[in-house]
């Protein structure tokens, strides 16, 4: 099924990056060192923006983190790693980006929640505060809620209000009521204080899937600010992977949706970049965005035989992957290209015919040969000991005569 026309949203400039109106779905991430620690913050987020992300937020939470966006800005410029820099306040944004005006000339957007500095008692000064300094720097502001953090004023009237008689409702649903009170709330409250429509961004972010869909819907049905979309506290591993793309595919195949985090919790010293990675996937296997060529491979079962196949299908993503950017560089459009390889008989040339260039390895038993097939037809047949090299120079030979100038 093809993804719904793409709900209509203001269009919001974040440092030259568009989210919203008719820009295409970006990517983001958030690092997770020490904004103070220049250096290895830099590192970071120059690996984040390798691997594809368009956004980069940052933590901003102390007088020394606020000093360090600027360096980090100037460092990442000499590292010819420009991207957007999104400021992440709690709590202290108003004190932040009153004392350190470069940190908030420097960065792109503002995001604050409104359970720790949105509307309510004790915190409508914090908060016109931040929505000052984002009129006077003409920075956007996403005014993101977290059912982990909701407002507890608001929350604790709908709860009280919805406990018994004609209005109960289940707990759950109350506090989806809140968030979403809160956020358009907040986002009202922005405008009325002088910040443009077009320069809000709204989200709300669950750690379960279906509430997830259920609130982001609701949200989507009130609103016409832009949407980021997240699952929060998705976990890691699998669980977090699939979570994720879940919670965040259905909307995106529901047209709901106009920038799109996958917050992975990584492994000890793992990889950042792999919620880079899962997001621009998901993109990309809903049609919605093409980032590069894709791979058509199948799982492999007991007709594949040996390992030639999995090496083969291996060694094609790698090659992918380490010349992807070079290719993006050099042909245009090459992010459209179909590969696909097979492992037996059974499928393997008609996917092989389906694909803009495809390989069929024998299975067990078959004949020792893998045809390859070009734009739907039979174009060589391999043999011998390296059919991976020899694929791969038809694939690298394909690429160039087709999206060559």
């Amino acid at each position: 099924m093809a993804p719904a026309k793409r709900r209509r949203s203001a269009s919001v400039d974040v440092g030259g990056v568009g989210i919203g109106g008719d820009a295409p779905i970006a990517v983001q991430s958030m690092t997770n060192t020490p904004t103070a620690d220049v250096e290895s913050t830099v590192a970071q987020i120059c690996d984040l923006v390798r691997a594809g992300s368009e956004l980069v937020r940052l933590t901003v939470n102390t007088r020394q983190a606020a000093e360090a966006v600027p360096a980090i800005a100037d460092a990442l410029a000499r590292a010819g790693c420009e991207v957007p820099l999104i400021g992440d306040f709690h709590y202290n944004g108003h004190l932040l980006l009153a004392e350190h005006p470069a940190c908030a000339d420097t960065l792109a957007k503002y995001r604050i929640n409104p359970g720790n500095v949105g509307v309510g008692v004790g915190r409508d000064d914090n908060f016109a505060a931040i929505i000052g300094r984002a009129i006077a720097h003409r920075r956007p502001v996403r005014i993101g809620a977290n059912w982990g953090s909701v407002d507890a004023d608001l929350q604790a009237r709908l709860m009280e209000q919805h406990a018994v008689g004609a209005d109960a409702r289940p707990p759950r649903e109350v506090v989806r009521t809140a968030l979403l009170e809160s956020v358009l709330a907040s986002a009202r409250r922005a405008e009325e204080l002088g910040l443009e429509p077009d320069r809000i961004v709204v989200s709300i972010k669950v750690s379960n899937v279906p509430e997830l869909v259920a609130v982001n819907r609701e949200l989507a049905a009130s609103c016409s600010y832009p949407i980021h979309l997240g699952l929060t506290e998705a976990g890691g591993g699998d669980r977090g992977i699939i979570g994720s793309v879940v919670g965040s595919g259905i909307l995106l195949v529901e047209g709901i949706g106009d920038t799109v985090r996958v917050s992975l919790t990584p492994e000890p010293d793992g990889d950042r970049t792999r919620e880079v990675q899962v997001a621009r996937q998901l993109l990309q296997s809903l049609d919605l965005r093409r980032f590069e060529p894709q791979v058509v491979s199948c799982p492999g079962c007991g007709r594949t035989g040996s390992t030639a196949y999995l090496a083969l299908a291996d060694r094609v993503r790698k090659h992918i992957a380490e010349m992807s950017r070079e290719w993006s560089r050099r042909f245009p459009g090459v992010e459209e290209l179909e590969i696909a390889v097979m492992g037996c008989v059974v499928n393997g040339p008609g996917e092989s015919r389906h694909a803009d260039i495809g390989i069929s390895l024998p299975g067990t038993a078959e004949e020792p040969k893998a045809p390859v097939y070009v734009d739907g037809a039979l174009h060589a047949t391999l043999a011998g000991d390296d059919i991976a090299g020899q694929f791969l120079h038809l694939l690298d030979d394909y690429i160039e005569r087709r999206f060559g100038s």
